[in-house]
């Protein structure tokens, strides 16, 4: 059989490592990226019986880290992205440092925009290809104390939701996975510890994983991962947004602020 090939972003740890052990399980060869050193290392872990394992450590906040995982791909035909590369950021906005919130947007928006964009015209043109973005059921919710990042998570579920529709006549899908807090590095590197939902129970990664590439493998639209995170996502379109802005804050507003 023809191999395939799966392009998974974010993967040194979470949801794209999980991933990323699920696509190699279902004989994927995989090219696996993060922006950090890591991802050289856990690379070892998705390896097995005739799967090969490219690691690429690049900077998927900026066109040129974009260019050097295109580059490692070459001429190879992508059946399957997850876009997954993330990054959050948390407390009152007009207290960030304008480098920090620009590298959310940079890495949410600009870069994942951009590597879509070259991935989906490969795929069209061979009318073949599954696409899994990770979105966030923050998008849904006015982020208090995470204002940009449920921004970005914002304009990734809709971004996703109208490519779906371009791509509808085509042999490519486009899956929108949208989880809750789950149990990751984000709320360390996002600066939450000092957080409710930083130190709360979260989701364990492999299950929002198995959800993700599941919905995706179906050809779903989107999927919310865990029962609590559907009744929040439901609650988010009947609720007024000065209601859960204030509700947000509950969660995401450091201790002493």
């Amino acid at each position: 059989m023809p191999e395939k090939l799966a392009v998974i972003t974010g993967a040194s740890s979470g949801i794209g490592y999980e991933i990323a052990k699920i696509a190699a399980g279902e004989g994927f060869d995989l090219i696996v990226v993060s922006d950090e050193a890591q991802i050289n290392t856990v690379a070892g872990a998705f390896g097995g019986d005739g799967i090969s394992v490219q690691a690429v450590q690049a900077d998927l906040s900026t066109i040129e880290g974009n260019d050097q995982l295109l580059a490692a791909i070459g001429e190879r035909d992508v059946d399957v992205l997850v876009a997954n590369a993330g990054l959050g950021l948390g407390h009152a906005f007009l207290e960030q440092d304008v480098t920090a919130w620009r590298r959310v947007i940079d890495t949410n928006v600009v870069g994942t925009t951009y590597l879509l964009q070259k991935m989906l015209q490969r795929m069209k043109a061979r009318d073949a290809g599954q696409v899994l973005i990770t979105g966030s059921i923050a998008g849904l919710i006015p982020g208090s104390y995470q204002a940009v990042y449920n921004g970005t998570k914002a304009y990734l579920d809709s971004f996703s939701y109208a490519l779906r529709n371009e791509l509808k006549d085509t042999g490519v899908s486009i899956t929108v996975l949208m989880p809750g807090p789950t149990e990751t590095e984000f709320f360390k590197r996002a600066g939450m510890m000092d957080t409710p939902v930083g130190t709360q129970e979260k989701d364990d990664a492999a299950m929002v994983a198995r959800t993700g590439w599941d919905a995706m493998q179906e050809g779903s639209a989107h999927v919310v991962a865990g029962t609590k995170n559907k009744i929040q996502a439901a609650v988010s379109h009947i609720v007024p947004d000065t209601l859960l802005a204030r509700m947000h804050e509950n969660m995401a507003k450091p201790d002493g602020e």
